[in-house]
């Protein structure tokens, strides 16, 4: 037990920032983030994840590809020309596929590329842990 407490208050000292359009897909991820210990804020489009990136500078963002007004990749594109943003972690959470993604992404520099199609909100967790260099030490549960 001690050992899991351990585990969340080393999770608690990171900002996760979750900028996707869908409602029910941000309040899933956000949720399964928070009970894991993490600090997470959301926006809901690109133009809004923006100043959501500026004024809180999360240490990773999970980041939709598809939105309305501004798109994910441009979002990042934007980013990566601030000094804030230059080296910030990201990783791609999207239902397209790696084959049909912009090719900005290639120099835009992403963590990691996940399908949400593929991956279960509790490995998607695991991927953020790895990212963040947060050991987790409670392997195994979901």
């Amino acid at each position: 037990m001690n050992v899991l407490l351990f585990h969340h208050m080393d999770a608690t000292a990171k900002k996760i920032a979750i900028i996707e359009d869908e409602v029910a897909i941000r309040r899933l991820y956000q949720t399964k983030l928070e009970l894991e210990g993490f600090t997470v804020s959301t926006a809901q489009d690109g133009r809004e994840g923006y100043q959501l990136l500026k004024n809180t500078k999360p240490d990773l963002v999970l980041l939709d590809l598809r939105m309305p007004g501004m798109n994910g990749d441009e979002l990042l594109a934007k980013v990566r020309t601030t000094d804030w943003g230059a080296d910030l972690r990201v990783i791609i959470l999207t239902n397209i596929s790696r084959d049909e993604a912009p090719h900005s992404l290639r120099i835009l520099h992403v963590d990691r590329y996940i399908v949400k199609a593929h991956y279960t909100p509790a490995q998607v967790t695991e991927v953020a842990r790895e990212v963040l260099g947060i050991k987790n030490l409670s392997s195994g549960k979901n």
